[in-house]
């Protein structure tokens, strides 16, 4: 059934992978204040921050499509609604391309860090909680998808 509160759930996995895509995931300011370094689904770059011109720019286009993947994903499993067993599966796959995804800005943002200001740790953004928000919705997704499923084969015992 469509109208069950997983279905919110899973909609909202993927309007928060829509929201890593869209806004930043890590910013930090280099010890001078003169430079910002920002990370979004789709690139890593250095900028100055009085004329924002773009000094260096490194693709992580991966996490963007992982993103995309991700919400995709959540859509197809919500319309899966007649076989909860299907949709447990595609958000259990779900689940593991989020921790992949986080797993991935964790090491690229550190990794970055580590060469252009080691002394500070960055800022960890919306794009960023919107990972987090998205897991937690797809685990409590899972738990109602799982607890209908008990019902459904409590009242077939009955039966």
């Amino acid at each position: 059934m469509i109208q069950r509160i997983q279905t919110v759930f899973l909609f909202l996995v993927a309007v928060a992978m829509v929201l890593v895509v869209a806004f930043p995931i890590w910013q930090q300011v280099n010890l001078g204040q003169t430079e910002l370094a920002s990370m979004d689904a789709w690139s890593l770059s250095v900028s100055v921050i009085e004329t924002e011109e773009v000094l260096t720019s490194t693709s992580v286009f991966y996490i963007g499509l992982l993103a995309l993947l991700v919400a995709g994903m959540a859509i197809f499993s919500l319309l899966q609604f007649k076989n909860r067993g299907k949709q447990m599966l595609i958000n259990m796959v779900n689940s593991l391309l989020m921790a992949v995804m986080l797993g991935l800005v964790v090491y690229k943002t550190y990794s970055f860090n580590a060469e252009f200001n080691p002394q500070a740790n960055g800022a960890f953004v919306l794009g960023f909680w919107a990972i987090i928000g998205g897991m937690i919705m797809n685990l409590l997704a899972n738990r109602f998808i799982r607890k209908d499923e008990m019902l459904v084969r409590s009242v077939d015992r009955i039966r």
